[in-house]
């Protein structure tokens, strides 16, 4: 007589004589080759390219920043330590944590909800309806010319205040 299983090998008494215990049906801590490649692979791949690369890019960036900031605070600490292993520490956390942030801002970029956001909204700014260069300048100019006037009135408001208040007191 042959054993038959269930399709659904975690749902209890699909192998009669052993049945699924607590602890795996609700965790299942199981990775196959196939699951552990695709943490690197890339999530709709060609859809919403630029506004990933360019937001991955700024993430690294600021990332890299905040190392380098990192290794300049490091880098005078001697932990009383030898300069040679001091220094090793300073310069080799930032690069550690850059290649964490790294790897972080990667899976960000790929995540399904991330990634189908970031895709939508470059699908949405192919949509918009961009002012000409000549309407731009226009527009540049007359925002220019608005600030000017209000700094000038607050200025002449303020210095009038200042002489009132010098003279009342």
């Amino acid at each position: 007589m042959a054993e038959r299983r269930s399709p659904k090998p975690k749902v209890g008494g699909s192998i009669p004589f052993w049945p699924v215990l607590e602890s795996e049906a609700r965790y299942d801590i199981r990775f196959t080759k196939y699951e552990i490649g695709m943490a690197f692979e890339i999530y709709k791949r060609g859809q919403g390219k630029h506004t990933r690369l360019w937001s991955g890019f700024g993430a690294a960036i600021i990332a890299g920043l905040g190392c380098w900031r990192l290794y300049v605070e490091l880098e005078p600490i001697s932990w009383g330590l030898s300069r040679r292993a001091a220094l090793w520490i300073a310069t080799m956390v930032p690069v550690g944590l850059f290649v964490a942030l790294g790897l972080l801002i990667f899976w960000l970029m790929n995540k399904p909800t991330v990634a189908d956001f970031m895709i939508a909204a470059e699908g949405e700014m192919k949509k918009v309806s961009w002012s000409s260069r000549r309407e731009i300048a226009v527009s540049t100019f007359i925002v220019i010319v608005v600030v000017i006037l209000v700094a000038m009135l607050l200025g002449v408001t303020d210095l009038s205040f200042k002489m009132f208040f010098v003279w009342l007191l």
